[in-house]
This record gives structure tokens, C-alpha cells and sequence, in this order.
């Protein structure tokens, strides 16, 4: 069920390739129908959205009362809310180490300049059913860490109620403003209706098409974040199972998840495919991991190290576990990846949840350019200049020169003037 892709063969890079481009071009979901919806609720506003949600959804009530959210909260079982309260805990103090230095230079004429980091004003998080792992992720940069001051919440409700466990993510991050909706109207939502400045969190092909849509009139996250990818590099001293559960975990995400497997070990894969239609039958989203090893899946079998490394530069992964012995000869030099995994103990697994880095990471090859999410998503750069008397005459009189050479002139005589006569 799961496709084998042979090293041994010279052209195996072009072959990957056109694995890995198949997934991503897909076929692709007609999601045109997000244009109207945008752009009906960016004209006719809270009366747009509520005919949309009530078409989808069946969903009269867009803003919840602190009654109905306090209500949820209640019904939450105390061991949910601890383990809520560990996650906070460890997400919160490792992303505080991100935290943004401002930037001061000065000269020896007396020129200062600054590059400071200022919070965005307003922030919507999307958080599409009951996942208070992902609000936590969102939220606790953005509220806790960079400062900003107005954060907005959109989750959908299931059933006409609220989530209880993202109700309570949401009060333990600060988060006071909610609205319940979802899909792309709840895009639209928070970029014309509660307004905010940029909106980020996960969702469908109509959610991912919806950010495309309102970017430009507010921010999105600068990666891609799609369907869930996972890779496994395992030797002859891995356990097996470690590797199987490893990736039926990602696969029963969503029939578009990657999930492949990179060894040496000839009978490592024979192994593999004996036993993963066991390890399948004892999850209930078997259906759901089925469909995605057998139009996702692979193994790659590699001959030696650089094979491996290469492979996995190309794939750039979203995670990425390096459960095997001597994994210090690869880690250097793998350098296309989301998060790296180091060690049999470091079952990828525990990252969506509370090991304390972000699970928010590039898929579908974009972590060949970009990072995943970080305090850094929530702030502005922003540079101050402030010149000197001396300062002006003396580096004033080479932009002059650069101005003039590009035929600005008017630029040259804007530097002129402030200029001392000799």
C-alpha cells in the first residue's frame, strides 16, 4: 500500500521530485466561491456574514455571551484543563526566549539610529474546531509574548455550542473578544468587520484561498501552511514500531498527509510493510490514514548518507524524526526542514501539544524559505534615523552624489538644504 522509491537508480532526485510535485499540485478543490464570499461580507458586513453562516453552518449566533463561554468552560473535565495549563506552561516559557532586542547604533558624528520591534495592534486567530493546541500556539506569541494588545478568536461552533477546551485556551491566553464562525467568512470577518491587522492559523482549501483574498488589506503568516508531513529516518537499531505509530500519526490527520521513510535497511522496509496494516486497524481514523499512505505514502531506501541527506533537503519536511543511532553525521547538513525530532524518545507527536516549540510549521516544500510560526510574526519592524549637524554634511554629501547619478534630483535637493552653506 505504500510506494518504495530505490536510491540505487541514478535518477532517484527527479523521480522524488515528481512524487512530492504530484502531491502538491494535487487536485486542486474549486474554491472560487470564496471571492463572492469575501467580497459580499467586505461590503454588506454583519449581514452578509450572518446569511453565509447560516447557509454553512446553520449558525444564528455570532458572538457568544460570557454566560455561554463560561458556561463551556464549567462543563470542561478538570484533567482537559490541566493538561491545558502544562501546555501553556512550556509553550509560553520557550517562546519567551524569542523575545525581540531593539536595535541602537551611533556613530562617531553623532547619527543614531534605531530598529524597533512594535506589537501589531490587532491580531485574529483562526482556530477551526477543537484544537485549543493550536490556540495556544497562536495566541500565547501573540498576547503573552510580542504585547499585542487586541487579539480576536474565531472558532466555529459544533453543533450550535461552543468548544470548551478552546474556550478555556482562549480566557487562559487573555483572549476576551470571540466570535463563532468559520471558513472563509470567518476570514472575512476579522479582516472587515472586527478589523484586525493580520490574521494567522490554520484551516481548509476555503480558509487557505480566503487569506489569499483579504492579504494586502491586512497580513496573513509568511509560510504555507497546509496538510500535515512527516519524514523518518531509521536504521537497523530503530524500533519498528516507534516508526509505524510515527507515521500512522500523521497520516490519520487528513488523506493529503505526507508521510515517508528514509533507511538504509533493506529488511527494515520488508518489516515495515508486513506490520503497518495491523498497526492501521487499531486507530479509529483508519479510513482517514489508509487513504493517506496509500496516495501519499513512501519509503525511501537509501544507500549511504549523503542519499539520505539530499532526499530530505528536497522533501523539506515539516517534521522531520531522526530516530536513529548515529544521527550527529546527517543533522549538520540537513538544512530544508520545520522541526527536527532528535533521538527515539522524540516522538514528533508530543510538539503538537506541549514539548514547547510551535506546531505551526511550513508544508508542501515551504520550508525551503521559511521558519515556522515565532514571536516574530507579531511585531512590525520599524526603523528611527536621526541625524547630526555634522552628520548630514559629511554622509549627506555622498548621497548627494548616489541621488544625483540616479537622476533624482529633487532628492539631492531635499539633502542639499539641509546642508550649511560654506
Amino acid at each position: 500500500m505504500i510506494k518504495i522509491l530505490d536510491c540505487k537508480n541514478s535518477n532517484y532526485l527527479s523521480k522524488l521530485k515528481l512524487i512530492l510535485e504530484k502531491r502538491r499540485s494535487g487536485n486542486k478543490i474549486n474554491t472560487e466561491i470564496v471571492v463572492k464570499i469575501v467580497n459580499d461580507i467586505k461590503k454588506n458586513k454583519t449581514k452578509a456574514l450572518l446569511k453565509y453562516e447560516k447557509k454553512f453552518s446553520n449558525n444564528t449566533k455570532i458572538k457568544p455571551t460570557k454566560i455561554e463561554i463560561n458556561k463551556a468552560i464549567k462543563s470542561l473535565d478538570p484533567k482537559i484543563k490541566n493538561a491545558i495549563d502544562f501546555a501553556y506552561s512550556r509553550i509560553l516559557k520557550f517562546h519567551s526566549l524569542q523575545k525581540i532586542n531593539n536595535i541602537k547604533y551611533q556613530d562617531k558624528l553623532n547619527n543614531k539610529i534605531e530598529y524597533k520591534y512594535i506589537p501589531i495592534q490587532a491580531v485574529g486567530i483562526y482556530v477551526p474546531s477543537n484544537l485549543p493546541s493550536t490556540l495556544l500556539m497562536n495566541a500565547i506569541l501573540a498576547k503573552k509574548i510580542a504585547g499585542v494588545k487586541r487579539v480576536v478568536l474565531a472558532n466555529p461552533r459544533l453543533n450550535g455550542k461552543l468548544n470548551p477546551a478552546v474556550m478555556y485556551a482562549g480566557k487562559k491566553c487573555g483572549i476576551s473578544e470571540i466570535i463563532s464562525v468559520g471558513g472563509s467568512q470567518a476570514i472575512a470577518s476579522l479582516a472587515y468587520i472586527q478589523k484586525v491587522n493580520k490574521i494567522v492559523g490554520p484551516g481548509n482549501d476555503y480558509v487557505a484561498r480566503a487569506k489569499k483574498e483579504v492579504f494586502g488589506d491586512v497580513g496573513i503568516e509568511g509560510m504555507v501552511a497546509g496538510p500535515s508531513e512527516i519524514t523518518v529516518v531509521a536504521d537497523k537499531n530503530t524500533n519498528l514500531k516507534e516508526v509505524i505509530t510515527s507515521l500512522i500519526g500523521q497520516a490519520e490527520h487528513d488523506a493529503n498527509s505526507q508521510c515517508i521513510l528514509v533507511t538504509k535497511n533493506k529488511n527494515f522496509v520488508k518489516s515495515l510493510k508486513k506490520n503497518l496494516k495491523e498497526e492501521l486497524n487499531k486507530i479509529p481514523r483508519k479510513d482517514i490514514a489508509k487513504k493517506s499512505l496509500l496516495k501519499n505514502g513512501l519509503i525511501i531506501r537509501a544507500y549511504n548518507n549523503k542519499q539520505i541527506i539530499d532526499s530530505i533537503n528536497e522533501i523539506a519536511p515539516e517534521h522531520l524524526e531522526l530516530n536513529l543511532k548515529n544521527y550527529k553525521k546527517l543533522i549538520n547538513k540537513i538544512i530544508n526542514v520545520g522541526s527536527i525530532c532528535i533521538g527515539k524518545y522524540s516522538a514528533m507527536a508530543v510538539t503538537d501539544y506541549n514539548a514547547g516549540t510551535n506546531h505551526i510549521l511550513p508544508t508542501l516544500g515551504s520550508a525551503k524559505f521559511s521558519s515556522g510560526l515565532n514571536v516574530g510574526e507579531f511585531y512590525k519592524k520599524t526603523s528611527f534615523i536621526k541625524l547630526s549637524k555634522k552628520g548630514i554634511e559629511v554622509i549627506g554629501k555622498k548621497a548627494i552624489t548616489l541621488a544625483e547619478y540616479e537622476g533624482l534630483i529633487g532628492h539631492a535637493q531635499s539633502i542639499k538644504s539641509r546642508i550649511r552653506r560654506s
